[in-house]
């Protein structure tokens, strides 16, 4: 990965982490996730005209990523109610950079240097220790490991399917803006079959800039996939519990922990291993 793939993937971690603590703030999370959904379709509608379609043969895997954006999102969702937004989010994402490495051999036939095995590991390593919380707390619910596992292993699936479409689609830009396009559609159905789709539009102005991070991180790491290696970018990507906590540290004054502080030594020690994996 080069410089540019490696500040990339971090933008897209930081804004990966703000727009989904602030959908877990909200009052009603799964309205306003839907909602940014929907809004995120919306806003890219004029990217998609000047881009126009991605290429014929990326068609298979957007619907594929669009299948696993869905089911990652309705199983985070519940992760979310389960076990909290701090500890869900981390472990989610430390599954999701060690389901892509096997993955990723068996499906691309990539492979991974030591390096970036090592950064891998450390990242899924922070990720674990952020999970863990607190000393006495009790980490992950049993009612919330199978929503969690699953999240897991649908976002890894969807990472793969998005790296394997966009580098077929011919422009990142036109296959993000495609995607976010579909997603948002889904999730509308999604919404409008359970009858709930007018809460969705009561949040739809508080949407707006969250939609607009959203679709921010999305590109960039789009961007990075269509040439940088799966798995190292999927790690850098996946920092982004790591800049929640920082966040919540600098801004929001919370307290912090040893283990919270080594797990951003971590985190940042794995960024050069990346770099030259």
């Amino acid at each position: 990965m080069d410089t540019w793939q490696v500040a990339a993937a971090l933008i897209s971690a930081v804004l990966h982490a703000g727009w989904n603590a602030a959908v877990k703030a909200g009052s009603e999370p799964r309205a306003l996730m839907t909602a940014q959904m929907v809004a995120s379709a919306v806003i890219v509608l004029p990217g998609l005209a000047w881009s126009g379609l991605p290429a014929r043969d990326s068609w298979p895997w957007i619907a594929a990523s669009t299948s696993m954006s869905v089911v990652t999102i309705t199983a985070l969702l519940r992760a979310y109610e389960a076990a909290g937004f701090g500890t869900a989010y981390p472990v989610v994402r430390a599954l999701s950079v060690l389901l892509v490495v096997p993955l990723a051999a068996i499906l691309s036939g990539e492979t991974v240097s030591g390096y970036g095995l090592a950064g891998i590991g450390l990242v899924a390593a922070s990720l674990v220790l952020l999970a863990l919380g607190r000393p006495g707390q009790v980490a992950l619910p049993r009612r919330a490991l199978g929503w969690i596992a699953l999240a897991g292993l649908s976002a890894a699936v969807y990472v793969l399917c998005d790296a394997r479409g966009v580098r077929s689609a011919g422009s990142p830009w036109a296959y993000g803006f495609t995607v976010s396009i579909t997603n948002g559609a889904a999730m509308l159905c999604l919404q409008r079959s359970t009858g709930s789709w007018r809460r969705v539009a009561r949040h739809a102005i508080p949407a707006l800039p969250i939609a607009c991070a959203s679709v921010a991180s999305y590109l960039l790491i789009l961007w990075v996939l269509s040439a940088a290696p799966v798995a190292p970018a999927a790690a850098l990507r996946d920092t982004s519990a790591v800049f929640a906590l920082l966040i919540a540290i600098v801004w929001l004054k919370e307290p912090f922990t040893r283990r919270q502080v080594v797990a951003i030594l971590l985190a940042a020690a794995a960024v050069p291993l990346l770099r030259f994996s």
